[in-house]
C-alpha cells in the first residue's frame, strides 16, 4: 500500500507540473504574439515620425510657402498667367 501511495503522489506531481508547463507555454505564445504586434506598432510609429520630420523640413522651404499662398490665398507672381476652367 505504501508503494502505491508513493506512485500516486509522483503521478500527481508529474500531472500538476505538466499542466503548469502547458499553461506557461500558452502564456509564452500569447506574449510572443503581443510582442510581435508591439514591434510592428513601433515600426509604424517610426515610419510616421520620419514622415512628420520630412513634412516639417518641407514646411520650412520656399516651395511650401508658395504652395500655401497659391492654394489658400489665391496669390500669384506678377508675371504668372492663371487659366481657370468654367466649371
Amino acid at each position: 500500500m505504501g508503494a502505491w501511495g508513493i506512485i500516486l503522489i509522483v503521478l500527481a506531481v508529474f500531472g500538476v507540473s505538466t499542466i503548469g508547463g502547458i499553461q506557461l507555454k500558452q502564456k509564452n505564445y500569447t506574449y510572443q504574439e503581443r510582442e510581435e504586434a508591439l514591434m510592428e506598432a513601433i515600426a509604424e510609429e517610426e515610419r510616421r515620425a520620419e514622415e512628420i520630420a520630412e513634412f516639417e523640413a518641407y514646411t520650412r522651404t520656399k516651395k511650401y510657402v508658395e504652395d500655401v499662398a497659391k492654394e489658400k490665398l489665391g496669390l500669384v507672381y506678377e508675371d504668372e498667367i492663371i487659366f481657370k476652367s468654367k466649371e
